[in-house]
């Protein structure tokens, strides 16, 4: 052996043969990783030289003080969650901050990276919800990947990789740390037919640059430049056209060859004999050249040598001497000198300490087929009685010798064993390829069956990405052998996929289905479809009694259940649907909620409960009751183990100080919810809506308009589209664009008609009102009005009341302006009454400009007090409308202090700087300020010149950095 050649794959760095025919490669890697955040795909066949092209050009970067964490996909590895992802974030801890400055979301990574105990936060406590842990791990290797700083996770082998795993991959990639660069390379022709390496289609997001590196065999002349790198002079154009052959180009095939050369060579034998080109090729993937190199330098060695390489083809992963050498059956010293052997002839490598095995998938691959079949059923047998002996037996490991013996039994009752056992470990992506392999057998026991299709069916549901979950539901479903009742179970879990996280109407077809699979066998789980079918009704605005009546239908079907957490399901199902109904039962429901006790489920089921009343009492205008409801909500999410339901309870915590009109830190509470809580539909919206508000009242309207648009696209939910179609609606009128404003508000408004939820997105209707009386169609405000009027009589519901006297004031302005200040002044005190101050000064604006013609002077003084609310807020806009009214009025307020600024920003041009920190554009602040155009583009050019920058986009940093 050629001393200095380290053939064995490495994270970073090179090994000792040259690196060859890869500049264009190279290139595009390169300037991916130096502008996180990037993604890379690599593509290429066994042996055409990935890791090689990775390590290159991350050897580069680490020279450089680069960052890199490399994990790898095994075909055959035991359970360990998100094991390739873990296996590199063991490498950060040089990386890392202290532990207290690195968010805490990262503690939940704490128990499987005991290597990293001074460097994470102190795990949280303990998650017993069924999916909660996944939830909580996902998003702590990207807290902990971020902590990192500007690194580049090398993820290898994705063609191996599991379900859960590629999922994390994917839910990163959409949204990466800005520091990272994630590299993932893959076999195409491994990959399941027609299936995305993802597992879902990726595109990049904007910001994100990366590339999709195909890798080709390489030339003849790379070949040769390879071989005269590795041989000098006893490298002839010959041998390196006879390697080029034997290749196919492939550079793996070439350095296999290359070690047996040097070693012929180095004891004086350098021939060509072991590279004819006349042997044909073999039935298995592996190239004819790496199988024949390979044999040649596996026949050199001793019998016992040669035995210990067969063991170790056959156990097919890393393992230790002992077991080794029990499979290979020979005494310890026989194996320690084997093992020696093999290692010197670099046959075999130490892959980790104390584990040994071969360099790489296709040299085992090699070996093994060249074992005759006795022999190999001898060594398979040997390996299943050697595992069993080590603690903790490899049940995965074991199952393959099973399955490899064609002992169908053993490998079946095995690989549920080891399903369940990665089920335990927390590890589903494990898990759920074993039970897919089950499935797949042909003829199983229907009881078998059954177990295992639920299993998988819940490994699915705990999915963090719908779409993985929908795809393995209809995939179990599919089969023609799965018992009626299981058929129903599982189809009530993709029913509640689609319809919660999808927003897909086909998810009530699948629980109706389901209802009727599941008859009186399993009536828990048939009331839990029914009391969704109930929330789904309610949500998309079905009539009342709809909804109604399946919850009834529930209670009754769960009546005389023992099981306490299918009634807690139900009756947390109920308050919601009341809730939002507006039905005055429902806060003394809420109210004998069950807060203590034994049962976790029941508690989740309260904490759920308690969440749900909180979103319908803000909807409604019940914005008291909302905060307490909220920390009730968390406190049991804490003490239970629900991530997700702290996590959407913080959402709408952010959601109720918008109406409290706590604006100050909305936007850095925003930004840090973005960063910690990804991936959650909710948040999307949510945030773009109360965002969308904030921009809205600063002026900064194009900022408010793409807010808005970003919630109605990401949403077909009719209260968040609804919502959206109010904010646009907004804008647009303040932008002096009635005919848009009634484009954008009547068919949000058709749609209220026709889905009905109309107590819950109810500030669109005053818009839609406004809009119609500005573009000259009154009997249309008129309908509207009244049928919103019949939609909110009888029901508990104070901000539908104010909007619908927002809109009778409305309609009466012209014709009736003491009648309309009247309907003003209620909607205020309503909103008053709710703990609303923006909309409330809205109001009571509305009322003021409706006394001008008669009563200016009363008009300005309520103006002047407005203006005062609508500073303290911050909202910029509605404070210089009331200034220019009061201007028109004659009531300006007078300048305060001296006239002449100097270089010091007037107070109007400190308006103008916020709106261009905030990305106004001019027209923006023209219209925010109610100047003219020149006006404004005189502020704006003030502001810049005081402030001593050329680009508007600088303002931000130099009032941050303006004494």
């Amino acid at each position: 052996m050629v001393v200095g050649f380290d053939p064995g794959p490495r994270p970073a760095g090179g090994g000792g043969f040259a690196f060859v025919g890869r500049r264009r490669e190279s290139g595009l890697l390169r300037g991916a990783l130096e502008h996180p955040p990037a993604v890379v795909l690599i593509e290429g066949e066994a042996g055409v030289g990935k890791s090689r092209l990775v390590s290159e050009v991350t050897a580069d970067l680490i020279d450089r003080g680069g960052r890199v964490l490399y994990g790898c996909c095994h075909p055959l590895r035991e359970p360990f969650p998100y094991g390739p992802v873990i296996d590199a974030l063991r490498q950060a801890g040089p990386y890392l901050p202290p532990a207290a400055e690195i968010t805490p979301l990262a503690g939940a990574l704490a128990p499987l990276l005991p290597e990293l105990a001074d460097h994470l936060p102190p795990a949280p406590a303990d998650v017993q919800a069924a999916g909660a842990e996944r939830y909580q791990l996902v998003r702590a290797a990207r807290a902990v990947l971020e902590a990192c700083g500007t690194a580049v996770l090398v993820i290898e082998d994705l063609h191996w990789v599991d379900e859960a795993t590629r999922e994390l991959l994917l839910l990163l990639a959409r949204d990466l740390p800005p520091q990272l660069g994630l590299v993932l390379t893959y076999r195409h022709e491994e990959l399941p037919v027609g299936e995305p390496v993802l597992g879902a289609a990726y595109r990049r997001p904007p910001g994100t640059s990366g590339a999709e590196v195909h890798l080709a065999p390489l030339t003849e002349a790379d070949i040769h430049n390879l071989t005269a790198a590795a041989l000098g002079p006893r490298a002839s154009h010959a041998l390196g056209s006879v390697l080029f052959e034997r290749s196919a180009g492939l550079p793996l095939v070439v350095e296999e060859d290359l070690i047996t050369l040097s070693e012929q060579g180095s004891r004086g034998h350098l021939s060509i004999e072991v590279v004819d080109p006349a042997t044909g090729f073999g039935q298995a993937m592996v190239p004819r050249g790496l199988r024949e190199a390979v044999t040649t330098r596996v026949r050199g060695l001793a019998p016992p040598a040669v035995a210990m390489v067969e063991a170790a083809a056959v156990l097919a992963v890393p393992a230790d001497e002992l077991v080794l050498t029990r499979v290979a059956d020979l005494d310890p010293e026989q194996g320690m000198a084997a093992l020696m052997e093999v290692l010197g002839a670099a046959v075999l490598r130490e892959s980790r300490p104390m584990r040994y095995g071969f360099r790489h998938t296709l040299a085992q691959q090699a070996v093994y087929q060249t074992i005759p079949g006795p022999q190999r059923r001898r060594l398979h047998e040997r390996a299943i009685a050697a595992l069993r002996t080590v603690g903790n037996p490899p049940l995965v490991q074991i199952a393959h010798h099973f399955r490899a013996l064609g002992d169908r039994e053993g490998w079946l009752t095995q690989a549920e064993a080891a399903a369940a056992q990665a089920l335990a470990l927390g590890d589903q992506g494990t898990a759920a390829a074993l039970l897919h392999a089950i499935l797949a057998e042909p003829g199983l026991d229907e009881d078998v069956r059954t177990r295992v299709a639920l299993a998988l069916s819940r490994t699915a549901t705990y999915s963090v990405e719908y779409t993985a979950s929908v795809a393995v539901l209809r995939r179990i479903l599919a089969d023609p052998q799965l018992p009626a009742t299981t058929r129903g179970e599982i189809r009530v879990g993709l029913g509640l996929i689609l319809t919660s996280q999808a927003g897909d109407p086909a998810g009530i077809r699948e629980l109706e289905r389901a209802i009727e699979e599941l008859d009186q066998q399993r009536p828990e789980t048939a009331a839990h479809a029914m009391s969704h079918i109930a929330l789904y009704a309610t949500f998309r605005g079905r009539p009342a009694a709809e909804a109604t009546a399946w919850i009834e239908h529930a209670e009754r079907t769960v009546q005389a259940s023992t099981d306490e957490a299918a009634r807690a399901t139900v009756r947390a199902d109920k308050i919601a649907v009341l809730a939002q109904l507006g039905h005055p039962e429902v806060w003394e429901l809420v109210d004998r909620l069950p807060r203590e006790g034994s049962d976790p489920g029941v508690l989740r089921q309260t904490a759920r409960a308690l969440y749900n009343a909180a979103d319908a009492a803000l909807d409604l205008g019940h914005d008291r009751r909302v905060g307490a409801l909220l920390e009730q909500s968390r406190e049991l999410a804490h003490r239970t183990g629900v991530p997700h339901l702290d996590a959407v309870c913080r959402i709408l915590r952010q959601e109720l100080a918008w109406y409290e009109g706590t604006w100050g830190d909305l936007e850095t509470a925003y930004a840090s919810l973005f960063a910690q809580v990804p991936d959650i539909q909710m948040l999307e919206v949510e945030g773009s809506l109360v965002l969308g508000a904030l921009a809205e009242a600063r002026g900064q309207w194009s900022q408010a308009l793409k807010r808005y648009t970003t919630a109605r696209d990401a949403s077909n939910y009719a209260v968040w589209t609804a919502d959206a179609a109010a904010g646009l609606g907004r804008v647009r009128l303040a932008q002096g664009e009635p005919e848009t404003a009634w484009a954008i508000s009547a068919p949000a408004t058709d749609r209220l008609r026709r889905d009905g939820p109309w107590l819950r997105a109810s500030a669109l209707v005053p818009v839609a009102v406004e809009a119609a009386l500005a573009t000259g169609r009154p009997a249309s405000a008129t309908q509207l009005t009244r049928d919103f009027e019949h939609a909110v009589e009888d029901h508990d519901a104070p901000a539908a009341t104010a909007h619908l006297h927002l809109c009778r004031g409305l309609l009466l302005r012209d014709d009736d302006p003491a009648r309309a200040c009247e309907h003003f002044g209620r909607a205020r005190a309503t909103f008053q009454g709710i703990g609303r101050p923006y909309p409330a000064a809205q109001a009571a604006e509305h009322a003021a400009r409706t006394r001008i013609p008669g009563t200016p002077h009363r008009a300005a003084l309520d103006l002047t007090e407005i203006d005062d609310v609508y500073r303290r807020l911050g909202a910029t806009s509605d404070a210089a409308r009331c200034q220019r009214t009061l201007r028109d009025l004659g009531q300006a307020r007078p300048q305060v202090g001296r006239r002449g600024y100097g270089e010091q920003l007037s107070p109007r041009e400190q308006e103008v700087a916020d709106l261009l920190a905030s990305g106004a554009t001019n027209r923006d602040i023209a219209q925010a300020l109610f100047l003219s155009p020149r006006t404004a583009e005189h502020h704006v050019a003030s502001v810049l010149k005081k402030l001593g920058v050329t680009s508007r986009h600088a303002v931000a940093d130099a009032l941050t950095h303006d004494p």
